[in-house]
């Protein structure tokens, strides 16, 4: 098996479903027509619209399909979210995260450090869980958002955000509470009800619809200004024309993703177990970076001690696998994952920790490669180390 490609990154993004792409084909050609215009030729393209945010209600388990508004991707629906909680009440000036949610919750926060808000990011443990008496110690009377990650990127813990949500009630009914359920959508069930959500945000590339598409969920008891004003769309909540043709493509990619569950709680952790089992037992400086039980079935995290994870995904490419040292978004970086860090991942693996990612169109075959190749492909980085002393030590110690 050479000279194939093989897309082990899907928390990066994912190949689109070609059930997504019929679905949106219509809307480019023969239905291309403004959703928002008055005229019978425009009724196909709102109807489309209005049927998909049916389907999104349904995907999240919304009370109203009211409470669906469509936004570009991810990281426009955590600003939309978290920007337009603060900026409709701006009494309220402490916000709370957490330490390991992705660069475009991060980064925003940091932003509004300096335009004035007080923020508390909250810790994790060596498995990347988050500390959950932290959190509750950390809520006040004056909090406006607490907003927390469903499922991580990197190592994919999914943290108990039901329980989260009591805790932040408990202690502040009005706090707002945003969830970033990018990496659980498609891979876990998602219940906005049942699990005490004022707003969640998704993104439909990383369940096989195309980039530049998302979609938020704001309770109907939350208001918010939007972020961007312009037109009557979204309900006032997101001015600009809707986007028809990837309104669609979401849409088809959340009804596939519900019939897909059991496969990817089954099949697909089952390759992701196999892969990783192999990789630890095979690799004696290989080691994983969290054992927690509870991840979403298609990641896993896998640090090689002593050895610089770059020259592992460059190797790797040169046979077709494609794999991540962290977030894409963070991927351009030398400095090591922040998630990581978090976790207290030893200097000696962080440098070399890769994310591999799987999805329903990862076959066993596949797996089997990586499975052969990989271990020559640390033995040949292994060699150029300069910590021979090290890793001899770390051999013996494992043998």
């Amino acid at each position: 098996m050479t000279n194939k490609l093989i897309y082990l990154d899907n928390n990066a993004t994912t190949k689109v479903d070609e059930r997504v792409l019929e679905a949106m084909m219509p809307y480019f050609k023969e239905e291309y027509a403004n959703p928002s215009s008055m005229y019978d030729f425009s009724r196909k393209s709102s109807n489309a619209i209005k049927e998909a945010r049916g389907v999104i209600k349904d995907f999240v388990n919304a009370k109203d399909e009211k409470e669906i508004i469509f936004t570009s991707c991810g990281s426009e629906s955590a600003s939309t979210a978290i920007r337009g909680v603060l900026n409709y009440d701006r009494n309220k000036k402490h916000i709370i995260t957490t330490k390991v949610e992705h660069p475009c919750v991060l980064n925003l926060y940091q932003t509004l450090e300096k335009q004035g808000y007080s923020v508390d990011y909250i810790g994790v443990d060596s498995n990347g869980e988050l500390n959950l008496e932290e959190l509750e110690a950390a809520v006040k009377d004056d909090t406006a958002l607490v907003s927390v990650m469903w499922a991580n990127n990197e190592n994919g813990v999914i943290n108990p955000i039901g329980r989260i949500s009591e805790i932040i009630k408990s202690k502040n009914k009005d706090t707002k509470f945003f969830v970033d359920a990018v990496q659980a959508a498609g891979k876990i069930p998602i219940d906005v009800q049942a699990n005490g959500i004022d707003l969640l945000g998704i993104s439909g590339h990383k369940f096989h619809a195309p980039k530049g598409i998302g979609a938020l969920y704001i309770n109907s008891k939350t208001m918010i200004t939007p972020l961007i004003a312009g037109g009557h769309q979204e309900r006032g909540k997101r001015a600009g024309t809707e986007n028809t043709p990837y309104i669609a493509g979401i849409a088809k990619a959340a009804e596939l993703a519900v019939d897909g569950l059991q496969y990817e709680a089954t099949e697909i952790k089952r390759l992701r177990d196999k892969l990783e089992s192999n990789i630890i037992n095979k690799i004696y400086n290989a080691r994983l970076n969290t054992s927690v039980a509870n991840r979403v079935p298609n990641t896993t995290n896998i640090g090689f001690e002593y050895i610089e994870g770059e020259l592992i995904l460059l190797h790797l490419s040169d046979l077709g696998i494609c794999a991540s040292s962290g977030s894409a978004c963070t991927s351009g970086s030398l400095e090591p994952s922040h998630v990581l860090r978090a976790m207290n991942v030893p200097f000696t693996a962080i440098h070399g920790s890769i994310r591999w990612s799987l999805s329903r169109f990862t076959t066993e075959d596949e797996i089997d490669f990586v499975i052969e190749k990989l271990p020559a492909i640390i033995d040949k980085v292994t060699a150029i180390s300069p910590y021979q002393k090290e890793l001899q030590a770390l051999k013996e110690l494992r043998k």
